[in-house]
């Protein structure tokens, strides 16, 4: 059974009905039938990026993430030396972690971006 880790983007898309995200992907997340698995730099990252004025959230982002059934990925020592070992074919740390974490744990991730999937990762788009 694959196992997933929606990227930032997704999930705020997810949050927000955004069309960009894909009918695979919402198809996916809205079975609730498997667990999909949001990464601690996802929160860190939006987090960011509203307080900076770069993003506009409605509401708590972990709560709606939480009651949406996603389930947390903490970011784990193990995690953190994968990431800073990447080659930098991506130079966003945030999507560096995700690539990091989805390797270590055998996660196919729920992205857009191609980058990710250059790492070797699975990804589902």
């Amino acid at each position: 059974m694959t196992a997933w880790l929606a990227d930032t983007q997704a999930l705020l898309w997810w949050l927000s009905d955004d069309s960009r995200l894909s009918s695979p992907a919402r198809e996916l997340i809205a079975e609730g039938e498997v667990r999909v698995s949001f990464s601690v730099a996802s929160v860190w990252e939006a987090e960011i990026k509203a307080a900076s004025g770069k993003l506009t959230m409605s509401g708590d982002l972990l709560e709606a993430l939480v009651a949406d059934g996603f389930v947390e990925l903490a970011i784990t020592a193990r995690h953190a030396r994968d990431a800073a070992r990447l080659p930098l074919l991506h130079r966003d740390p945030f999507d560096r972690m995700i690539a990091a974490q989805a390797l270590h744990e055998r996660l196919t991730v729920i992205t857009s971006d191609r980058k990710i999937a250059e790492y070797g990762v699975p990804v589902l788009w």
